[in-house]
């Protein structure tokens, strides 16, 4: 009867072991041309070496869903791609799971992962994959004659007129406003510590007219092709994929572009930790990197997967041209500073809302509105 019991018992757990291993990876993504491009070049290759199926939900960033999830216990994904300044506020507040700083593979020629990765690329929650940016882009059609040329531009309604689109989010939109008062690049962290600093920008945000505020990535290259804006913020992948694939009338000004890391991360309370872990390995590997790069012009974190990086395998577009850290579009780069984005977050994602619920009152002239 023992001896029943056992078998019977091995049985189920062989058969919840093979219902756990049949279960397909989740993995939190942003969706769009990024996401086909990562299916093309991640989620399929992995699948075609270990069986194992992907699964991708979509998120615009934040981690307002992971915190509920957490808290209830459910967590749903083992793996989410995350900018590193919310991968390190994530990771200080207990909700990733730390990652062996040998998780990622040697360079094909032997180089160790961490003199082949970026500086800082190697995190104790996070990896990151790639460097992404956000530009302004705009339609040349909308200015006869003249062109943007700097990101002041994007504050001079009356030489370049029309309505914007700006991520409704402090981060980068305060870099651009005080970079538009001439403040210098190394002082606009140090300036935006302090209330006046902040004033600045905000003030320099509201004489903006008819702004349109984005959240998912797609949709400000939505704005731009339909004619609804003349210049918008956004992420260069995605601003590259509505030009060159699609032939839209839009145009990459890169001067003042905001550099920051793209990671992955797992969930504290991920359902298959060992297999997200898998998946990752895999996923920074060189040849993937560099392969995710030829598809969508994103910067690759190694050093080797950049050598690699060619043209796209659809269009011939060399995509080396288009990345954000390629010495042409990266002269006037600012590289976000992702530690003082982690401490302030919350504090400025709170009063930039309640900025913005000002201005909208300010506009259609509510007595209601919040005080300054």
């Amino acid at each position: 009867m023992a001896r029943g019991l056992f078998a019977a018992l091995l049985l189920g757990l062989t058969a919840w072991s093979m219902a756990a291993l049949a279960d397909p990876l989740r993995v939190l993504s942003w969706g769009g041309a990024y996401e086909r491009a990562q299916r093309d070049a991640l989620f399929a290759p992995f699948t075609e070496q270990t069986g194992l199926q992907v699964e991708v939900h979509q998120y615009d960033g934040g981690l307002g869903a992971l915190r509920r999830a957490e808290a209830a216990g459910e967590t749903p994904w083992d793996v989410i791609d995350m900018t590193r300044s919310q991968a390190m506020a994530a990771c200080e507040e207990g909700l990733l799971q730390p990652l062996p700083h040998d998780l990622p593979t040697p360079a094909p020629d032997g180089t160790p992962a961490d003199r082949d990765f970026l500086p800082g690329a190697i995190g104790d929650c996070a990896l990151t994959h790639s460097l992404f940016a956000t530009v302004v882009a705009y339609r040349p059609d909308a200015f006869p004659g003249r062109r943007p040329t700097r990101l002041a531009d994007l504050f001079d309604q009356q030489r370049f007129p029309g309505p914007r689109a700006l991520q409704r989010t402090p981060a980068v939109n305060l870099e651009w406003a005080l970079l538009s008062y001439g403040v210098p690049r190394e002082e606009l962290y140090r300036l935006l510590s302090t209330p006046r600093g902040l004033r600045l920008a905000l003030e320099r945000l509201g004489e903006l007219k008819e702004t349109r505020w984005w959240e998912a990535g797609d949709e400000s290259p939505r704005l731009l092709v339909e004619g609804e804006v003349v210049m918008a913020s956004g992420y260069n992948g995605r601003f590259f994929d509505a030009a060159v694939n699609r032939g839209a009338p839009i145009e990459i000004l890169w001067d003042a572009q905001v550099q920051e890391h793209e990671t992955w991360v797992i969930p504290r309370g991920a359902p298959h930790p060992g297999a997200a872990r898998d998946f990752i390995r895999f996923a920074t590997a060189t040849e993937r990197l560099a392969d995710l790069a030829r598809r969508i012009p994103y910067g690759p974190a190694r050093r080797s997967a950049t050598l690699q990086v060619t043209t796209h395998p659809d269009n011939d577009q060399d995509m080396r041209l288009h990345i954000p850290t390629h010495p042409l579009n990266a002269a006037g780069a600012i590289v976000k500073d992702e530690d003082w984005y982690a401490r302030t977050r919350s504090l400025l994602d709170d009063h930039f809302e309640t900025w913005l619920a000002r201005q909208g009152c300010l506009i259609s002239v509510n007595e209601s509105c919040p005080p300054p």
